[in-house]
């Protein structure tokens, strides 16, 4: 890991976006931090400007609540899950949807683009992970082997590899170099609950946050755990770490975001008394944290 001081947070302004007819499942930023979707128990996803808090867009289509949204790297498209059992890829700039992904069999509660945004993977409730080319949205491959529901998933930065988190309290590591199918690669073995969310760093260090109140950051490459974060008294929802990979911050299912030091193990920041539940927790290209959630 990287040597160095972390540097000390400001909390700046907080904005309330409040126009959602139901529970917000959860949130994504676009990642140069200017845009915020949220995904709804309603049914819809909604986009807003980050800075002044105006509403983009309100979009309906799917059936069912919706469960998971992310941002592409290139920041071009965004998808959305759904207990409809459909991921849905929609356009940024025309809020329009392009594609309806239909594969799994049950709720999809996690999704994540390739870095170079061709490939997105997805997981649910029917313990299946899938592979899916975003230009055709043709399904390339299913990779099955977990016990339980998968809920996390991230892509390895050169692409090579995909993390996936389970309710099995497992995280696999599917090797795609070797073409399709993928072939399984390794298992990460620790967590004491399933694994709610997970995050590659930009030189390939693993975080995984986990319904144990830990978070763990490995070393996939030779399956070491580098160093174990406690200090939640919920469950993790969400993890970044910043662009000099000296802090890493999550997102408790509470009131509660705590900034981290990677190198030491140690909490430098805790966050709290804004948010009633936090949803996501993200950094910009400049280093500064961004933090979405729920308030009452």
């Amino acid at each position: 890991m990287n040597s160095g001081a972390p540097r000390t947070l400001v909390v700046g302004r907080v904005k309330f976006f409040g126009r959602h007819r139901g529970e917000v499942n959860s949130s994504a930023f676009s990642p140069d931090g200017q845009m915020l979707l949220t995904a709804s128990e309603d049914g819809c996803v909604y986009g807003w400007k980050t800075q002044s808090g105006h509403l983009l867009w309100k979009l309906g289509g799917h059936t069912g609540p919706v469960k998971f949204c992310r941002f592409s790297p290139d920041s071009r498209l965004f998808a959305s899950t759904s207990c409809d059992r459909t991921i849905r890829l929609w356009d940024v700039v025309e809020a329009k949807c392009l594609q309806v992904l239909k594969g799994h069999q049950r709720s999809v509660e996690t999704v994540s683009f390739s870095p170079d945004s061709k490939q997105l993977a997805s997981g649910g409730w029917d313990k299946q992970v899938v592979l899916w080319e975003v230009q055709s949205g043709r399904m390339l491959c299913h990779l099955g082997g977990h016990q339980d529901a998968v809920q996390s998933s991230d892509f390895e930065p050169s692409s090579d590899c995909l993390a996936t988190g389970s309710w099995d309290a497992t995280i696999r590591i599917w090797d795609l170099r070797t073409g399709t199918p993928a072939v399984f690669h390794q298992e990460l073995e620790g967590h004491l609950g399933n694994i709610s969310c997970l995050c590659y760093s930009a030189s390939g260090l693993l975080a995984s946050g986990s319904w144990d109140k830990t978070i763990r950051i490995w070393k996939p490459s030779t399956r070491s755990l580098l160093v174990q974060l406690k200090g939640h008294v919920t469950w993790v929802k969400s993890i970044a770490f910043s662009p000099d990979e000296l802090q890493l911050a999550s997102a408790g299912y509470s009131h509660m975001v705590k900034v981290w030091d990677c190198n030491t193990g140690k909490c430098i920041e805790t966050l709290k008394g804004v948010l009633d539940v936090a949803h996501a927790c993200a950094f910009t290209p400049d280093g500064k944290l961004l933090v979405s959630g729920a308030a009452d």
